[in-house]
């Protein structure tokens, strides 16, 4: 005959598990690789301010009117000027991709992802407004110029800025998702690709058109293609999957906690 019996809870442990949230960390080769590319990108934007500085120079010190050969020179070092500043936003962006910045650390945050649109200005404007404003100079250069110069602040600054810039926090939620799904943090793309799946069988990516599908995690899919999305037909099925075998554990755990019962009234 069953007697009734005293339940004690052993210390240590807890009745359920605690749910953590592991936030990004770049690996060491990442920060490596990101610390490069914007060493890179700061010499390229000093270049950039001093092709810059070549061409207020040239405009300055040329006899006025400006003669074709200073025209030339001073057209030249702009679109130099672009060029690099273009370029050096270029492996900037890349940086932070590999390393990017928190959400909670709003000025860092917008500096880090907007500091090619801020050496943009610094690398045009001074220039701009000399032309404009330099009363040994004729209206007609002034207006050609000046109006290059402009076009490439502004060509400079749309190219240097980053319109979704990384986060620590948008790789968190987009890695602990995909963990969430698979178990593991490894997805699959394609080189023109503009969205990450979880299946390398997906129909969305493996197809005629595809020659070669990239597998790595969320990071990495980031830091090569900038891909942020996740295929929704993956997503699906893998809730689909999850749901079933989700239901299977449940049944498992029921039919044996019914047979430890029956064992017990025995």
């Amino acid at each position: 005959m069953a007697t009734e019996k005293k339940v004690v809870r052993v210390s240590g442990g807890t009745s359920e598990p605690e749910q953590t949230t592991r936030t990004f960390v770049p690996t060491a080769d990442a920060k490596g690789r990101a610390s490069q590319l914007r060493l890179f990108s700061i010499l390229l934007w000093i270049l950039a301010i001093g092709a810059e500085a070549g061409a207020i120079f040239v405009l300055l010190k040329c006899a006025k009117p400006l003669v074709t050969s200073s025209w030339v020179w001073i057209i030249a070092l702009i679109v130099l000027d672009a060029i690099l500043v273009i370029v050096g936003s270029s492996l900037w962006k890349k940086a932070n991709r590999l390393d990017p910045a928190s959400q909670k650390d709003t000025v860092r945050f917008f500096i880090q992802n907007q500091l090619g649109v801020i050496i943009s200005v610094i690398a045009f404007l001074p220039l701009v407004l000399l032309i404009f404003t330099n009363k040994d100079l004729d209206g007609k250069s002034k207006g050609i110029l000046g109006g290059i110069a402009a076009l490439a602040l502004i060509v400079a600054g749309i190219s240097s800025a980053d319109f979704n810039p990384p986060s620590v926090e948008q790789y968190t939620q987009q890695t602990d998702r995909v963990e969430q799904l698979t178990g593991q943090d490894l997805v699959y793309w394609t080189a023109h690709g503009k969205k990450y799946h979880l299946y390398d069988d997906c129909s969305a990516i493996n197809s005629n058109r595809t020659d070669e599908i990239l597998q790595g995690t969320v990071a990495q899919a980031r830091e090569l293609k900038n891909i942020t999305e996740l295929c929704k037909i993956c997503e699906n099925r893998a809730e689909k999957v999850k749901g079933l075998n989700d239901a299977g554990q449940k049944s498992i755990e029921l039919g044996t906690e019914a047979e430890h019962d029956h064992t017990e009234t025995e």
